[in-house]
């Protein structure tokens, strides 16, 4: 006699996961421009991508308040289910991190 099979949880989505978004950065990330990257980023996670990928390439200084977001944003993913991801760190900014103790906070690719 054959059993039949059971899930006990949920078996995972047939669905594939949404496209990752990208945005580039240029300029700076500071006081007066954070909030914006912080609106732009919420309001994408509001869609529910999978990963949410920030191409740092053009930014050319993070102050506090820049690290600060970044790291909020990142969490802000962790609960929505998605992934902030950022790639093209310049080697200032991944120093930046490194001082601050706030590299393992981020994932950066």
């Amino acid at each position: 006699m054959r059993t039949r099979l059971r899930f006990v949880t949920p078996p995972p989505a047939a669905a594939p996961q949404p496209d990752p978004v990208v945005l580039r950065l240029t300029g700076e990330i500071d006081l007066s421009t954070a909030p914006r990257l912080s609106t732009v980023v919420t309001e994408l996670l509001s869609d529910a991508p999978a990963r949410v990928v920030l191409d740092m390439s053009g930014v050319t200084f993070c102050d506090s308040q820049g690290l600060g977001t970044l790291v909020v944003l990142s969490r802000k993913a962790s609960m929505a289910q998605s992934c902030l991801v950022l790639t093209n760190v310049a080697d200032f900014l991944l120093r930046v991190l490194d001082i601050t103790g706030l590299r393992p906070a981020l994932m950066i690719s």
